[in-house]
């Protein structure tokens, strides 16, 4: 009774402070819906559904009422999102330094993210300056080729696991089933993402351990967000939840500190002998700026464990959804065929020059991101001053901004029959993925703090998608192209296939 008493009252005062600070004068800031003292709107999203993707018909409904900018009110913050190309070309690229900071204060990434002490996490800082400067020296394209080794060896998994799946349905006693992929999938992108982080090709059952920590956290991080509201009250309210948090973070630590531990001290034993370079190893030989320290063991996981779930996740559910509108559409399938048949002899391994000659592959690649944003929303961003104006708002510092990613690639006044899978789409002339002229579509983000691991991605994407149609048959099938909110957004019903190798696969 006394815990419920100390929370009651300490709500009735945060509402008397809100009513009795609603006396004064406030900003401009964009329309929403009506509000509650201290609860703001977040009845709007209780009302539509526990996942926070289907907030999109509320937040259609919302544009049509209050136009491309709308404050949902999330407790006494603004929760802002934009949701015109224009207005987030203004913001993300026209004036990329005043939309550059993240929101600080969310509970979820402080545990998970050492405070929010990682390229995606940490406010627009010299903090957040020098670890992105050092992460794309270590993914910038010009370094491409050193990971090449690592690229194939986890193509090689993944072709074994895949042969493996085809030599079972060739079994008189099959079922006629198809198989579940997303496995193999995310072994391989795992197996080499690690590779690039750590610098060693792990057996399997060091990689699944890796997996189990980083998904667990991935897949809770929805629920977690609970956190961010009230946070002095959920921690009580949740007591269990948080624990679990706070489990999944040590589990992490536990997994990975001996790795990453393993790596710095055998490169101080190479020294210059070996060329090679793990993001791992780049991150002893920083310097922060606001402690003057190298990273110490907690920024070292957040970071290799950011620089790992960053690019598997990602990458697995676009992967997939690619080789599912790939297996749909067989006119699809066999122009791609076609295509890397016609750039590479069958006797020959398929390299990173090869790629940039097969146009309708990276034009499917483009069409899938279009119409299957790995995230509806991007990171949400804050401003790096108070009250700078978007659309003739208020945008506070404390907000928490927002950018409708699927809603833009698949806007009718932008996009021609915005729902159908079409590649040839792409094929006219050069995409400009980064917006810089314009917004058609923004499945990485935009400006300043873009997603930057966006070449490599689409590198890797390619990559595997032309040697798994190249080496094997996949039959079409009665996909299910519904989406569901994971950590980003995945098929609801993973991709199942029925594959044989082709000829010339041993």
């Amino acid at each position: 009774m006394e815990l419920w008493f100390c929370i009651l009252s300490s709500l009735c005062i945060c509402i008397s402070l809100h009513g009795f600070l609603g006396l004064f004068p406030r900003k401009n800031l964009p329309p929403g819906p009506p509000t509650l003292p201290f609860l703001g709107a977040i009845l709007w999203l209780l009302k539509s559904s526990n996942d926070f993707s289907s907030v999109e018909p509320v937040l259609r409904h919302l544009r049509s009422t209050y136009g491309d900018i709308v404050n949902l009110q999330i407790g006494s913050r603004p929760a802002i999102f934009v949701m015109s190309h224009a207005a987030a070309h203004e913001s993300l690229v026209r004036r990329p330094t005043a939309f550059a900071s993240r929101p600080l204060g969310l509970e979820a990434s402080s545990v998970l993210f050492s405070g929010q002490r990682t390229v995606s996490t940490s406010a627009y800082t010299p903090l957040w300056r020098l670890l992105r400067h050092n992460l794309m020296a270590v993914i910038h394209p010009s370094r491409a080729g050193m990971y090449s080794d690592g690229r194939r060896w986890a193509w090689g998994l993944l072709k074994s696991q895949l042969l493996g799946i085809a030599l079972q349905q060739a079994r008189p006693d099959d079922d006629g089933q198809a198989t579940p992929i997303f496995d193999v999938l995310q072994l391989a992108m795992f197996s080499l993402l690690v590779y690039m982080c750590l610098g060693e090709k792990y057996d399997e059952q060091t990689i699944k351990e890796i997996i189990r920590v980083q998904r667990a956290a991935t897949l809770n991080f929805v629920k977690f967000n609970v956190f961010n509201f009230m946070p002095w009250l959920m921690k009580i309210v949740l007591r269990s939840m948080w624990k679990e948090l706070l489990q999944i973070r040590q589990d992490q630590e536990k997994v990975l500190l001996p790795l990453i531990r393993s790596r710095v001290n055998k490169k101080d034993e190479l020294k210059e002998q070996d060329n090679f370079v793990a993001y791992a190893d780049t991150l002893r030989n920083l310097r922060l700026p606001d402690t003057g320290t190298v990273p110490d063991d907690g920024e070292m996981v957040s970071l290799c464990s950011e620089f790992i779930i960053a690019s598997t996740d990602t990458s697995i559910g676009t992967m997939q959804w690619v080789m599912a509108n790939i297996v749909k559409y067989r006119h699809v399938h066999d122009r791609v065929l076609e295509e890397v048949d016609s750039v590479v002899d069958p006797d020959q391994e398929i390299c990173e020059d090869d790629l940039e000659k097969m146009h309708y592959l990276k034009a499917v690649v483009l069409e899938t991101l279009r119409r299957h944003p790995p995230a509806h929303f991007i990171i949400p961003r804050a401003v790096t001053e108070d009250s700078v104006k978007l659309g003739g708002y208020d945008i506070p510092k404390d907000a928490i901004i927002n950018y409708t990613v699927a809603e833009m690639g698949r806007d009718s006044q932008v996009w021609e029959d915005p729902m159908e899978f079409r590649p040839e789409r792409f094929m006219n002339e050069e995409f400009d993925l980064k917006g810089v002229r314009e917004i058609k579509m923004m499945p990485f983000g935009a400006g300043r703090r873009m997603c930057p691991a966006i070449t490599m991605a689409a590198l890797h994407l390619r990559f595997y998608v032309a040697n798994m149609v190249r080496d094997f048959e996949w039959s079409p099938e009665d996909v299910d192209m519904s989406e569901v909110q994971d950590f980003n957004t995945v098929m609801r019903t993973p991709l199942a296939v029925r594959i044989r190798p082709r000829a010339r696969t041993t």
